[in-house]
């Protein structure tokens, strides 16, 4: 195989074929970079995760409180996540992963973050559907406090509210869904949500119906491969006290 080109795992999954992969980039002196394919869907690349760490950061920084509980929806190559945990203040952090290959690459150190996730004790990782623990009221996010409320839950898994990886996600984006979600959160608790793509407005006045406050920020990056900028949003949502 080419030192510039290499497939690192490939497995059937029941949403599509999920694929690591990693290669140089000539164009940029050399650059390693990591990728992550689901079927056609490219789902994440370590060239551009500036929008995935600012949603951590923004959904935090709403917080003015210590010892924070805080959800994980979607593991990625784990920059949310890594993202979070440098906040001194959040005291657990459950990361829910559908793909079990995801959180494999993560304990067996096949992407570069997975060392620090693995070895931070605050951090658990949980295979499971989000959306399904979403909507199930009884229960909380962490398996080992059913009856828990969260700080924060942030959410990196579709690439927006709209285009959406499986059909069955669409309905956590509802008025309903979301309220489901927001009865998870402690009283003055901070939802946060990636997207591709500038902000829509109509989703941040759509987000407005649910929960207290809601506010959209536009995430503009370097993009090396065009020379110019891209942009990510983040939405925060926040229940009153």
């Amino acid at each position: 195989m080419s030192l510039n080109f290499e497939e690192i795992d490939f497995r059937s999954t029941p949403i599509g074929d999920l694929i690591l992969r990693r290669r140089r980039l000539l164009q940029l002196g050399g650059l390693e970079i990591y990728e992550v394919k689901l079927g056609e869907d490219f789902l994440m690349s370590s060239l551009f995760h500036e929008a995935e760490s600012q949603l951590a950061k923004l959904g935090l920084n709403l917080l003015k409180k210590e010892n924070l509980d805080v959800v994980i929806g979607g593991l990625g190559l784990g920059y949310t996540a890594v993202s979070a945990l440098e906040d001194e203040r959040v005291k657990s952090l459950v990361i829910v992963e559908y793909l079990e290959g995801v959180i494999e690459w993560h304990q067996k150190g096949l992407v570069p973050l997975g060392k620090i996730l693995t070895k931070d004790s605050r951090c658990q990782f949980l295979n499971a559907d989000f959306f399904a623990l979403s909507s199930d009221l009884s229960k909380s996010f962490d398996p080992n406090h059913p009856q828990k409320k969260h700080d924060a839950i942030l959410l990196d898994i579709d690439h927006t509210p709209t285009r959406v990886l499986h059909q069955t996600n669409t309905r956590f984006y509802t008025r309903e869904g979301l309220g489901e979600l927001a009865q998870h959160l402690k009283p003055g608790g901070v939802f946060a949500l990636w997207a591709d793509g500038p902000p829509d407005p109509s989703f941040t006045r759509h987000l407005c119906k649910v929960f207290a406050t809601a506010k959209s920020h536009t995430i503009v990056f370097d993009n090396p491969i065009t020379g110019g900028s891209s942009d990510g949003a983040v939405y925060t949502a926040q229940v009153g006290l």
